[in-house]
């Protein structure tokens, strides 16, 4: 039999992995499971070259997918939101889905909305990203268990102390007592905050010597170092988006939609795609829409939207600016041009 022609649907698992094995013609030729490493995974590969594998989106499907075309295989990664098919299924399974995924694959791999990962050092950066948002969400925990153990005390700790000089804020307000009570978190936020500030002189050496575009996307006042290597991180390649538009949806900040007949909702956004550049985009549009905001384009979109009033116009004119601003990073990553905040976009 031509292994060109063989269509393997495997379910992804941490242990293991639900496979099934199917001809040109529809007929199972086999269902077993395979151990969750390479080695055992290199080995069944083996058994068909240059087969086709399909799978679903997962935390193993990147260095699983490039392991199998590293070794000449064919692979389809489907995108796990939208096969209703298997997520909504009344007798769902491993073998269920490994067989519903081969037999989607040998149809037409269009169903399964497939997408593409990103590279193996692309994802190792947008680790040490991720690794700083945990360490940035511990600090807040530690800083919000200080505020809420010493309220019972009768001390109230303002919440606009910055995270870098809340321990030196929190010694100048409170008793030695006090103090000693809570050293043990405040020895753990000055540690966070000396680590994160290793991290961002990492990061920030990591943007000068791979990705030199990065700075040129930080001419937008409100943009920083972080904002603009996730979204390069993200992207990876700005040829992914022939409609620079696009990028919206791409990243969650267009409304879901809900059309039938005469009716026609009116939804929140979609929240698709990388939420930690998300959250970064948001938080830059306040930052525009904000008292410190310069003047631009995109400061008087936001403002026109807001001005309609309603309910939660702000949000609305936040999220509009998130979008806007992730079009025009793209645009500029595109064009290689100079940002000129008061000009209209083209």
């Amino acid at each position: 039999m031509n292994a060109k022609q063989i269509t393997i649907g495997i379910d992804l698992g941490d242990r293991r992995h639900a496979v099934c094995v199917l001809s040109a013609a529809g007929k199972i030729l086999a269902e077993l499971e395979v151990v969750n490493t390479r080695e055992c995974l290199s080995a069944f590969a083996q058994r068909y070259p240059r087969a086709l594998f399909v799978m679903e989106t997962g935390t193993h499907s990147p260095w699983v997918s490039r392991l199998l075309e590293a070794r000449g295989h064919r692979v389809i990664v489907a995108n796990a939101r939208k096969l209703r098919a298997i997520s909504t299924s009344l007798t769902k399974s491993d073998e269920a889905d490994a067989r519903m995924l081969a037999r989607l694959g040998r149809a037409d791999p269009v169903l399964l909305s497939p997408v593409k990962h990103r590279s193996e050092a692309t994802q190792r950066a947008l680790v040490q990203l991720k690794v700083r948002e945990a360490l940035v969400r511990s600090r807040v925990n530690q800083m919000n268990s200080v505020r809420f153990l010493v309220k019972s005390l009768g001390l109230q700790v303002a919440r606009g102390i910055k995270a870098s000089a809340f321990v030196r804020q929190f010694r100048v307000r409170a008793d030695a007592a006090t103090c000693a009570l809570v050293e043990p978190l405040l020895l753990a936020i000055d540690h966070l905050n000396a680590q994160l500030k290793q991290l961002d002189a990492q990061l920030a050496t990591l943007a000068t010597a791979h990705y030199p575009m990065t700075e040129r996307l930080q001419q937008i006042a409100g943009v920083g170092p972080l904002t603009s290597l996730c979204f390069v991180l993200t992207v990876e390649s700005p040829a992914r988006f022939p409609c620079t538009r696009d990028v919206g949806a791409y990243l969650g900040l267009v409304p879901r939609r809900d059309q039938s007949g005469a009716s026609d909702k009116q939804l929140p956004i979609t929240k698709a795609g990388h939420q930690q550049l998300r959250c970064l985009l948001v938080n830059c549009a306040h930052y525009i829409l904000g008292p410190f905001g310069p003047p631009s384009r995109l400061r008087e979109a936001g403002e026109r939207i807001a001005a309609r009033g309603g309910k939660s116009a702000k949000k609305r004119a936040v999220i509009a600016v998130a979008r806007k601003l992730a079009v025009t990073l793209l645009a500029l990553w595109k064009t290689n041009s100079t940002y000129q905040p008061l000009a209209l976009a083209a």
